[in-house]
């Protein structure tokens, strides 16, 4: 029987010391697998980084944005209450008008809300389509305003005699926050184009909703009114 000879551990190391191939591809798989993972945290590490600088970058803009653009609106607020509506629009020399604002300074709330002052005053001027152009891209969580503007929206497109688009918004403008200052006009307006439809069904239920909602509002009177008319030509 063949004697088998055992190599000693410290043959085994001697032997992988003295293959210099073998040491070197393990040293060379070691740095690999490093440098893999150094790459890849570099990478991650620069990602973060570059995102902190962007937003803080992003809030300094829009700080001193925010600060020039609520300079420039007094001027634009001041010409709309007064009914300059062109003065409003586009300045009058010294300062901005807010189509200006909205353009120069777009990462700030002012311009937003100079969209809806936009919009409005070409609601007034007879510009529809540019009325609504400017109250679609408004957007806001207050309690009221964002009614108004899908209100006005839909105000744009009855006067465009596009009932359907109006009805949408007038919708819009009553099921956002209902609230008893304002969403009782909303449903008469919403009754009316429905009426301008020859929805008569459909008219009837905003005119009800007026008077079970919201008797105590001044709508109520001409809710009831209108109410009554249409349940005759219905025959109810």
């Amino acid at each position: 029987m063949a004697k088998v000879t055992k190599e000693s551990p410290s043959e085994k190391n001697t032997s992988v010391l003295e293959n210099s191939d073998s040491l070197a591809k393990r040293i060379l798989g070691t740095s690999e697998v490093l440098k893999k993972n150094f790459r890849i945290l570099s990478i991650a590490a620069s990602v973060i980084a570059a995102f902190i600088i962007g937003y803080l970058i992003y809030l300094y803009i829009s700080s001193e944005q925010e600060r020039e653009a609520q300079t420039e609106m007094f001027a634009s607020v001041y010409y709309f209450e007064a009914d300059s509506l062109n003065k409003a629009l586009k300045g009058d020399g010294n300062y901005k008008g807010f189509l200006a604002i909205i353009e120069d300074y777009p990462l700030s709330k002012a311009a937003n809300l100079a969209r809806f002052y936009a919009g409005t005053a070409y609601l007034k001027k007879g510009e529809f389509q540019k009325a609504i152009e400017h109250l679609q891209k408004f957007s806001s969580s207050d309690l009221l305003i964002q009614a108004r503007a899908y209100s006005l929206i839909g105000d744009a497109y009855l006067e465009l005699k596009k009932t359907d688009d109006a009805i949408t918004y007038y919708k819009k403008a009553v099921d956002y926050k209902p609230n008893k200052f304002f969403t009782p006009s909303y449903l008469m307006k919403l009754g009316l184009a429905y009426e301008l439809k020859n929805d008569k069904s459909s008219a009837l239920q905003q005119y009800e909703r007026v008077q079970k909602d919201f008797f105590d509002a001044p709508e109520a009177v001409n809710a009831k009114k209108y109410k009554a008319k249409l349940e005759t030509e219905l025959g109810k």
